[in-house]
């Protein structure tokens, strides 16, 4: 755990605007669905489908399968969720606060991780990023991630299909109103997802900048930051990077909403814009392809790094190799980890995971 809190910094202010993206957990479109299209898919008892997502990685066909949470409203009745943009960001802010000492944990014998908090430090952490919540809330989102549960599936070489199923915090503890109001400080526990956990042990998470991921207003434009911070790992201002709008609507499923095409690529340029104006890039050339009638089949976007970003990435390359270097694997014990880790194997082994060799 200490090197997943270990960053790579010049000064303390710019340590604590880093935090961690987990390769794989970070690449899944798993808050896909925005609050406002939620209500348009409701039945009228109030259930949501489960939702199946398809999206690939690293040139593999994956489907994601989301379960809905059934939370009770203020009106004591109970309405499906599926994690949306605040669940996101919840889940974000509890990833920086396990990495201050004493606050997040790792537990090989048992494959869990995850961090003890207090609600009021969360909910400061979220203010100080620009994302004030209530305490109800905020305890609705963490109810949702609680309750959510997210199935990935994959099908290997040899066609054999393997899933991993879990929800998105695995385990949640904490306290009442009653009790929150008499001390601000009791603590709560929240346990990360196994592929998180998966992520901490194998040493597939890179550093970013947290605070600019935060900063974003789109939602589009966080899941293009965190696409970038595990793919652009060369990121320069000379080389480009390509992405297509095929692409990323297909993998990040936050552009299925849009009816016309052109209404989809004005948002995805709105969210380039914004990764600019953050100070991520210093450039995007886009080259619309068209088809019959002048329509719009796709768009291709070249991108180029920021002076910033291409530090950070450099500055997490090296961080990363370093802390392979270090990191020594046991020898499996047995206990309760195995049976996750032989279901979550499953996908990791038909996807060829493995500990990435140090560049």
């Amino acid at each position: 755990m200490s090197l997943f809190q270990t960053f790579l910094a010049n000064t303390d202010q710019q340590r604590e605007t880093l935090s961690n993206a987990c390769d794989l957990w970070d690449c899944i479109p798993r808050y896909a669905v925005s609050r406002a299209r939620m209500n348009s898919m409701r039945t009228p008892e109030g259930f949501l489908e489960v939702l199946e997502v398809p999206f690939h990685y690293r040139q593999r066909q994956l489907t994601a399968l989301i379960y809905p949470a059934r939370v009770r409203g203020a009106d004591g009745r109970r309405v499906s969720y599926y994690p949306s943009a605040r669940e996101e960001l919840i889940e974000h802010a509890l990833r920086k606060l396990a990495t201050e000492q004493q606050a997040g944990f790792f537990d090989r014998p048992d494959y869990r991780s995850g961090v003890r908090f207090s609600l009021y430090r969360l909910r400061r952490e979220l203010e100080q990023q620009g994302h004030s919540l209530r305490y109800d809330e905020l305890v609705e989102g963490l109810d949702i991630l609680s309750l959510s549960a997210i199935e990935i599936v994959a099908k290997g070489a040899d066609g054999e299909e393997g899933f991993a199923r879990a929800t998105y915090l695995t385990a949640l503890a904490g306290v009442n109103r009653t009790d929150y109001e008499a001390d601000r400080e009791a603590r709560w526990l929240a346990q990360f997802h196994p592929l998180v956990t998966r992520s901490i042990d194998e040493v597939t998470y890179r550093q970013f900048n947290y605070q600019r991921l935060m900063n974003c207003d789109a939602q589009l434009a966080r899941w293009l930051l965190c696409q970038l911070v595990i793919k652009y790992t060369q990121a320069s201002m000379i080389d480009g990077f390509d992405m297509r709008f095929s692409t990323i609507k297909r993998d990040s499923a936050l552009l299925n909403g849009y009816g016309r095409v052109r209404d989809a690529v004005a948002a995805l340029d709105e969210a380039w814009e914004e990764l600019k104006s953050l100070g991520a890039l210093h450039s995007i050339d886009k080259k619309e392809h068209r088809g019959g009638r002048n329509k719009i089949e796709d768009v291709t976007y070249t991108i180029k790094a920021a002076r910033d970003f291409s530090a950070e990435q450099k500055a997490a390359n090296r961080r990363r190799n370093d802390a392979q270097r270090d990191v020594v694997q046991p020898p499996s014990t047995g206990g309760s980890s195995v049976g996750w880790q032989r279901a979550g194997n499953v996908v990791a082994n038909a996807l060829h995971l493995s500990r990435p060799q140090v560049e």
